[in-house]
C-alpha cells in the first residue's frame, strides 16, 4: 500500500486524476439523491406555517435585529439540552425564510421560549428589560406597544412566503387580514375557521390593550409559539418506539 502511495505522490498528473475521480464519486453519492428526494426534512406532527399574526411578529423580530443577540438553535449537547430543552429539529425551521438559528448568544437561546413566560412577563421585559433581569444589556422596546401593526400587508406576507415553498393555501391568503384580527379576539366570528386553518394557535389579546392591534401583540404571539408546536413527549415516545 505504501508503494502505491509513493507512486501517486511522484506522479502529479496521476495524483490529480485520482483526486478528481474520488471527489466526483463522493459528490455524486451526496448530490444525486437530492434530485429525486422531495424533501430531506423529516415531517414532525404539529408543525404548521405561521399564522398571519405570528408571521408579522417574526418580521418585527427580524426588523429589530433580535437575531443578532439571540439564537434559535439548541445543539444536541448535554449542557444545551439541560439548559434550554429538547435539541432543535430541522422541521422546526422548515417554514422560516430566513431561518433564525444564529450563533450569537448575548441573550439566551429562544428556540423553546414559547410558553415559558406569561404574556405579561414578555410585555414588561420588552418595555424595560432591566426591570426583570437587572444584568440585561437588551435595549427597551416599549414603543412596540403604541405602534399599530400594519396588518394590510398580511396577505402579501403569506404570498411572499408561498413563493419560496411555504404551503399557504388560497383560503389562508384570502382570509389573512381577518385571521390576523381573529387571533387577538377569542370572541371573533372567525374563531373556529381560524383554528381550522392554524391548529393549536394561541388566541388571546397578547399585549393587554384591546383597543389596538399593535406590533407588541405580533411579537409576543411569535415568541409564544417558538418551540410550542411540537409535543416533544409524544415525539420522544415515537423515536424510542422506532
Amino acid at each position: 500500500m505504501l508503494e502505491k502511495h509513493k507512486f501517486l505522490e511522484r506522479h502529479g498528473l496521476i495524483l490529480t486524476i485520482a483526486i478528481l475521480v474520488t471527489v466526483s464519486i463522493g459528490g455524486m453519492v451526496e448530490i444525486a439523491p437530492l434530485f429525486y428526494l422531495e424533501s430531506t426534512i423529516e415531517e414532525v406532527d404539529g408543525m404548521r406555517p405561521y399564522s398571519p399574526l405570528e408571521l408579522a411578529g417574526r418580521d418585527v423580530y427580524v426588523r429589530e435585529g433580535c437575531y443578532l443577540c439571540h439564537s434559535q438553535q439548541i445543539r444536541p449537547l448535554r449542557d444545551e439540552v439541560e439548559r434550554y430543552g429538547h435539541y432543535s429539529l430541522a422541521a422546526e425551521s422548515m417554514y422560516d425564510h430566513p431561518f433564525q438559528w444564529g450563533s450569537k448568544r448575548t441573550g439566551p437561546d429562544l428556540a423553546r421560549v414559547g410558553g415559558k413566560y406569561s404574556d405579561e412577563w414578555h410585555r414588561q421585559h420588552l418595555a424595560d428589560p432591566r426591570a426583570l433581569v437587572p444584568e440585561s444589556v437588551m435595549p427597551p422596546y416599549a414603543f412596540l406597544q403604541s405602534r399599530a401593526l400594519d396588518y394590510y400587508q398580511a396577505a402579501a406576507r403569506l404570498k411572499a412566503n408561498r413563493a419560496v415553498g411555504v404551503p399557504y393555501t388560497d383560503e389562508m391568503i384570502e382570509n389573512a387580514e381577518s385571521d390576523l384580527r381573529a387571533q387577538v379576539d377569542p370572541l371573533s366570528d372567525q374563531y373556529e375557521a381560524f383554528l381550522a386553518r392554524y391548529p393549536n394557535a394561541q388566541v388571546r389579546n397578547f399585549d393587554g390593550d384591546a383597543h389596538q392591534l399593535s406590533e407588541m401583540d405580533a411579537l409576543i404571539a411569535y415568541m409564544q409559539i417558538l418551540g410550542a408546536m411540537v409535543d416533544f413527549e409524544t415525539y420522544n415516545a415515537e423515536e424510542n418506539y422506532r
